[in-house]
């Protein structure tokens, strides 16, 4: 029985919400391992929109949902999600499990970020603001929180204390001491820790038992691999593994219980954002990309950046991630197009290469080489079989898969369960049984 991960393969927001509710079914456990409130997933069931920030979206059709050791969990965003769901219905609290080793974010660790994004000596990342990464900082220095302390009031207590004195001291330089009341947060997060209390448990232990028992896992990746600590964009970065890896680390199960990758990208690209975007159209093209993909963020709102797919881009991800097959999302959104820009180089200095510059500076001075496909103009919207699609749809499918070197193994067609084409015969459709 196969254990997979899924994951973006672009810069975040390629529709991995959908395909993991689609996929969930087949599986016994959802497991997010990695980032915090900042990614937002986004599911149509019908009418019903859910936008989950943190929760596996595999909840959604009843199935097991952990929050792992590598996710850095708002107490205060989680059990507002929770209030939603429930309100739908969901059995969240008999559903979810939550890691005792995922470490917490304090709502000083928003303002620290939010004046840390306005110095004027300092490069905007154009973070979410949400505290995420200060929270990650503290892991890395060994003087976070995790949930394990949280529950233990004695512990906690004289934790805070030295967390709260040396934010205090940060917030001082930043003239922001008058904006926290840090006797209150303490008091809140000790409700917030009995409200969660009976969900907390040794995920990697349960998760572990459960692959001995033959139960299969699922591993859903938020952000995208460009937005990986080590491997993306670099500053402008999330602060979390967000590549393959990063699921072994984050949910604490070993590299050999996986047994396939699976990598998700739109049919163009997209960025939130501040950072380099070698195939950003800042034309008429790509405010159509973004009308027609309804390109704003789930969570923040924010308009998304948008542009042309990106061959050496899905390249690079494509081998630290080991894809096993790729999923092709929001098609549709290029119906309407005569022809169809793929950029299969960047021109360097007077040289096309497809290796990805190493510093943000480099890579905001590459020219993308275009190849010019033509479109298909047609409507792809809610096709559920391959050979339905129009020729040249199919054509610039075929390109893509070759020019990168994976199977196209599935194809989604609009934002419902059922707009989605799945290729028999393919690797995809093995790993998911």
């Amino acid at each position: 029985m196969s254990n997979i991960i899924i994951l973006g393969a672009q810069w975040g927001d390629e529709g991995k919400g959908k395909l993991v509710d689609l996929l969930s079914e087949k599986f016994d456990i959802v497991t997010r391992y990695q980032g915090g409130h900042n990614a937002g997933h986004t599911v149509f069931i019908g009418q019903k929109k859910f936008v989950l920030k943190l929760i596996p979206s595999g909840i959604l059709r009843g199935k097991r949902a952990v929050i792992g050791n590598g996710v850095v969990l708002d107490p205060a965003a989680l059990l507002e999600e929770m209030t939603s769901l429930e309100a739908s219905g969901i059995d969240v609290a008999g559903l979810l499990s939550i890691s005792n080793r995922a470490h917490i974010i304090f709502p000083f660790h928003r303002l620290v970020e939010k004046a840390s994004e306005s110095r004027s000596d300092r490069t905007a990342i154009g973070t979410t603001s949400r505290g995420i990464g200060p929270c990650y900082e503290d892991k890395i220095a060994r003087r976070g929180i995790r949930v394990a302390d949280l529950l233990d009031r004695e512990g906690f207590r004289q934790l805070y204390r030295v967390l709260a004195e040396d934010k205090q001291t940060i917030a001082e330089a930043f003239r922001l001491e008058g904006a926290i009341d840090y006797a209150k947060i303490r008091d809140d997060y000790e409700c917030f820790a009995d409200r969660i209390r009976s969900m907390v448990c040794d995920t990697s232990r349960l998760l572990n038992q459960a692959i001995q028992q033959g139960k299969r896992i699922l591993f859903e990746g938020a952000q995208g691999t460009m937005l990986d600590i080590d491997h993306g964009t670099y500053p402008f970065v999330t602060s979390s593994s967000a590549a393959a890896g990063g699921a072994c680390t984050g949910a604490g199960v070993a590299p050999t219980r996986i047994h396939g990758v699976i990598g998700v990208s739109k049919a163009y690209v997209t960025r939130v954002g501040s950072g380099p975007f070698p195939t950003e159209a800042l034309d008429e093209a790509g405010e159509r990309i973004r009308r027609a993909g309804n390109e704003f963020g789930a969570v923040t709102g924010r308009p998304r950046r948008c542009g042309w797919f990106d061959i050496p881009l899905l390249r690079y991800t494509s081998a630290i991630n080991g894809f096993d097959s790729i999923v092709i999302t929001k098609l549709d959104v290029l119906d309407g197009f005569p022809e169809i820009k793929v950029c299969t180089g960047y021109r360097v200095n007077g040289r096309v290469t497809d290796e990805i510059p190493a510093t943000a500076r480099l890579l905001e001075k590459v020219e993308p080489v275009y190849q010019m496909l033509p479109g298909w103009e047609a409507s792809t919207r809610a096709l559920v079989d391959h050979r339905a699609l129009p020729d040249n749809a199919r054509r610039y499918l075929d390109y893509l898969s070759k020019q990168v070197g994976v199977e196209i193994g599935c194809i989604s067609t609009g934002p419902e369960r059922n707009e989605t084409i799945i290729l028999p015969g393919s690797r995809f459709e093995k790993l998911i049984g």
